[in-house]
């Protein structure tokens, strides 16, 4: 990594009963998992993919969120771990005559409890259904199953001269599946749209069991409801995806990623809305990390970044085909920072100094978790002109409680990580935590904003949905929920219902 100087040359919840206490959601009352149920679970899918004992269930039953942030246990009754889609509709057809919940689960890299179930019953796991089907280079396609690592698609593409434009931060760890049901966002909106802007097409099982194709290879339909993009974001709550067709593009010959450090976040998001109104340039990625982000992860990974004094960073990403074009965007973005209060301007043109330098990013969520046990991870999204004005409003949230905050995301399109974090001896913690969250969902609220911008609802964000919906939406959202899981089996007590 080498620093950009303005006239250098161009250079490269339930209880452990056994299965025997039904379980119930805001009226429904579900049938408990059952030794008779076990083994119709077993001849279905084989013995070797259901599980009972205690030890996964626990593990298969929570997701990123800490178990300290519910009131009360969450407990799969069995874990199941289909391999095909004909197991998947028959083990649906015969929870949905008995009445059973289902709760399908990608990696458990969630951040919302999506794959928590809320009323025990059946955990589906898809990791043994995790194979890329084909690379189609004609269509610009590539066809997986839903326990494919993101990472891995990433790889097969490249492999072939392509591009999936699809990069949570999770990647290495998170299932396409996962990306599909929450509308995964990631490092690259920017430029090219959220998981579903990837989506083509979906192999989906229905709660009765019937398995129907929605979209294709194709570019453009409008033959009836587009229902493929009503599941991507859905969490799991309509139906199960068992198949996926992913938009592939060419993939870019050339990457540069720009690390700038501000003496302020404040002067940092200013100038993440200048790059494009002013330098009318589209980068791949405009990253925001704050000092205290910075500071978390270089103790985490035992590493520094250049500049990691500075009140705040940007990563910028940007892309092309030619050398001499893309150095001339680079420094043109170089000089727009330094007039809008950059400190430096430093450019990581190697794989390894890329590499460093986006672990870092990437790594700040594991950071919190590992010096933290006391802690919140929001996920609201603003219209990117009003970033500035969110995190003025969560500083004086936090300096009124108290409370201290690691704050970074995807300041280019609006959709910012807050993390409130509380010290150890804190006490009423979790009351002072809803208080917190309350006050910026207002803000949030006010500002033009949304709950959430890639991390989901679930479980977690579910009592404040109405504060961002109105009674029609959500009347709407509950009778597309009944037309299509009429039993109510499918990931009960997330979204709206």
């Amino acid at each position: 990594m080498h620093v950009l100087h303005r006239d250098a040359p161009s250079t490269g919840i339930g209880n452990d009963s056994g299965g025997q206490t039904p379980h119930a959601w805001e009226g429904m009352n579900y049938a408990p998992v059952t030794p008779e149920v076990t083994t119709a679970l077993e001849a279905i899918l084989g013995s070797r993919n259901v599980a009972t004992d205690l030890e996964k269930r626990e593990a298969y039953s929570y997701d990123e969120v800490a178990k300290q942030f519910w009131e009360e246990p969450h407990l799969a009754e069995v874990v199941v771990f289909p391999e095909t889609t004909e197991q998947v509709s028959a083990l649906l057809s015969f929870a949905n005559e008995r009445h059973i919940p289902v709760t399908p689960r990608g990696a458990g890299t969630g951040l919302s409890g999506g794959a928590v179930p809320a009323c025990g019953g059946i955990v589906l796991s898809f990791e043994r259904m995790n194979r890329i089907l084909e690379v189609d280079t004609e269509n610009l396609t590539i066809t997986v199953e839903p326990g494919v690592v993101t990472a891995e698609i990433t790889k097969a593409a490249a492999r072939e001269g392509l591009l999936y434009a699809g990069d949570p931060c999770s990647g290495d760890a998170s299932f396409i599946g996962g990306n599909v049901a929450e509308n995964a966002g990631g490092n690259k909106v920017i430029k090219y749209g959220p998981t579903g802007a990837s989506v083509l097409a979906l192999e989906a099982v229905l709660a009765d069991g019937s398995v129907t194709w929605f979209g294709g290879k194709r570019r453009k339909d409008v033959t009836g409801y587009d229902f493929a993009h009503l599941l991507v974001g859905s969490e799991g709550t309509l139906a199960v995806i068992t198949k996926i067709i992913l938009k592939l593009l060419p993939l870019p010959a050339r990457v540069v990623d720009l690390l700038v450090p501000f003496p302020d976040t404040e002067s940092a998001v200013t100038c993440a809305s200048k790059i494009m109104t002013e330098g009318k340039i589209l980068p791949a990625s405009v990253e925001l990390m704050d000092h205290r982000s910075i500071s978390l992860t270089e103790r985490f990974l035992n590493t520094r970044l250049p500049g990691s004094d500075a009140g705040a960073h940007l990563i910028i990403q940007l892309e092309g085909n030619s050398a001499e074009l893309l150095a001339d965007e680079y420094e043109r973005v170089g000089d727009l920072c330094r007039k809008w209060g950059a400190l430096e301007v430093f450019v990581a043109d190697n794989r390894n100094s890329r590499d460093k330098l986006w672990k870092a990013r990437k790594s700040i969520a594991e950071a919190v978790i590992a010096f933290y046990s006391k802690y919140s991870k929001e996920d609201v999204v603003v219209p990117t002109s009003a970033v500035p004005e969110l995190l003025k409003a969560l500083g004086d949230i936090c300096a009124r409680r108290g409370l201290e905050t690691v704050t970074f995301g995807h300041v280019g399109d609006g959709n910012m990580h807050v993390n409130l974090l509380f010290g150890e001896d804190r006490q009423n913690w979790k009351e002072t935590m809803e208080e917190a969250r309350r006050e910026l969902y207002t803000v949030t609220q006010q500002l033009g904003g949304t709950l959430s911008g890639e991390h989901g609802i679930g479980l977690k964000r579910k009592k404040y949905v109405s504060h961002f919906l109105d009674e029609a939406q959500i009347a709407l959202m509950k009778r597309i929920k009944l037309a299509f899981d009429p039993k109510g089996i499918l990931n009960p007590g997330k979204l709206v219902v």
